[in-house]
Formats: C-alpha cells, sequence, structure tokens
C-alpha cells in the first residue's frame, strides 16, 4: 500500500568540517572535539593561529584519553592569540596573579579583623566576669555587713552542747 519513506538524518557535522564545508567521516579526529555548535568558531580560531594540518599532526601524537586537554589548551591559546597579539594569555595571566594578591590581601584584613574582634570579646567576657567577682567578693568579704550575719559553723557547734538543748527533761 503506501511506503513509509523516511528521509536520511541529518549528518551532525563537527566544527572542522563545517568550517571547510566538507562531509564530515566517521573516523574525524576533530569530531570529537569540536562540536557542531560553537565548534565552527573555536576551530577557525585554532586554524588561524596553528593551521589545521599542525593541529592534525598534534593530535595524531597525543594519547586519544588527553587530545580533549590538548584541544582546550590550543583553543584557550588561539583565543588568547587573536585577543591579545603581543602578549596573549600572558596578560590573563598577569591579570588573574593581581587578582590573587588582591584577594589575599583582602583576606588577611578579614583574618585581623576576625581576631582583633575575638579579643575584644574575650577581654570583655573577662573583665565583665572580673567584675562579677569583685562584687562577690566584697558581699562576702569578713568587713561587710552580710558577712556577719553569717554563721561559722564549726565554731557553732562547739559553743553548744546540742544534745541538752534537745533533751526535754533538762528543760525545768
Amino acid at each position: 500500500m503506501g511506503k513509509l519513506i523516511t528521509s536520511p538524518s541529518p549528518i551532525a557535522f563537527c566544527g572542522a568540517c563545517k568550517f571547510f564545508r566538507r562531509k564530515c567521516v566517521p573516523g574525524c579526529i576533530f569530531a570529537p572535539h569540536f562540536g557542531s555548535d560553537q565548534g565552527a568558531t573555536q576551530f577557525a580560531a585554532v586554524h588561524k593561529v596553528f593551521g589545521a594540518s599542525n593541529v592534525y599532526k598534534l593530535l595524531l601524537h597525543i594519547p586519544v584519553n588527553r587530545r580533549h586537554d590538548a584541544v582546550v589548551t590550543l583553543s584557550c591559546q588561539a583565543q588568547a592569540r587573536l585577543s591579545d597579539p603581543v602578549y596573549e594569555c600572558v596578560s590573563t595571566i598577569f591579570s588573574l596573579q593581581q587578582q590573587v594578591e588582591s584577594l589575599q590581601a583582602e583576606l588577611a584584613i578579614v583574618q585581623a579583623q576576625l581576631i582583633n574582634s575575638r579579643l575584644a570579646m574575650v577581654n570583655a567576657l573577662q573583665s565583665s566576669s572580673s567584675q562579677q567577682m569583685a562584687v562577690l567578693q566584697s558581699t562576702y568579704s569578713n568587713n561587710s555587713a552580710a558577712s556577719n550575719n553569717l554563721v561559722n559553723i564549726p565554731t557553732f557547734t562547739s559553743n553548744f552542747d546540742i544534745a541538752s538543748e534537745t533533751d526535754p527533761s533538762s528543760h525545768s
């Protein structure tokens, strides 16, 4: 009856093959590293700086498990060289080093503030507790009126004969 007509699925071109406007073969060395979306612009930068044949030869000499790192490095280096031909990635490294130094200085300031606030808290607690101790000592010292009302238990029991006081027959 009716035949089901299927259109062939569109072949995803890698960024390199898209850049060169050629058919991407299944074993293309660039396909795993330069996707079809932004791969063409990344590959264009790498091709402009290093040349496609040089990158191809380089990738052939690198183990498969390390190729992705190499492509990322090449792409970053190519972008840096295109954006700043004189200093390339050195300007980015210098900028990052300045940021690190600035953040380290800021961290040192914050750590010093933290130490100072902790010391202030400890001093406040110590002065508060020493004031409380001074108040307690003055309240319960021998010279205060409150201490005169306290009974010295060892002398209290030795001055009285408790047995004779509690015996009802001794009361006449």
